[in-house]
């Protein structure tokens, strides 16, 4: 049975791996704030440590455009908001250009 609709992934994959990679950031900078309210910073947990190395780089980023009244405790949790706030502006942006899935029936 032929079909004439796109292939799901293939051809929506700039979409998928933006999302999937902003989503990864996101969620893993909530876990690392999450761990941090009861592993020290140095810890040598292997999830702790990981969550650390995928997050840093962008949390860096993040301090350097925060506001310095924001205790640094809590720059995973604005790094995790600009990320998922960057997730649904690039969905916006892919979908204008044709280049996001819809659900919609054509």
């Amino acid at each position: 049975m032929a079909s004439n609709q796109p292939d799901f992934f293939w051809s929506f994959l700039p979409y998928w791996a933006v999302a999937y990679i902003l989503a990864m950031i996101g969620w893993t900078a909530v876990g690392r704030f999450m761990m941090s309210a009861f592993l020290p910073p140095d810890s040598p947990n292997y999830i702790y440590r990981f969550f650390r190395l995928l997050t840093e780089w962008p949390l860096q980023a993040v301090a350097f455009i925060t506001p310095l009244i924001l205790p640094p405790k809590f720059l995973p949790l604005m790094l995790a908001f600009w990320a998922f706030m960057l997730r649904y502006v690039a969905h916006m942006v892919f979908a204008k250009y044709g280049m996001a899935p819809s659900l919609g029936v054509n």
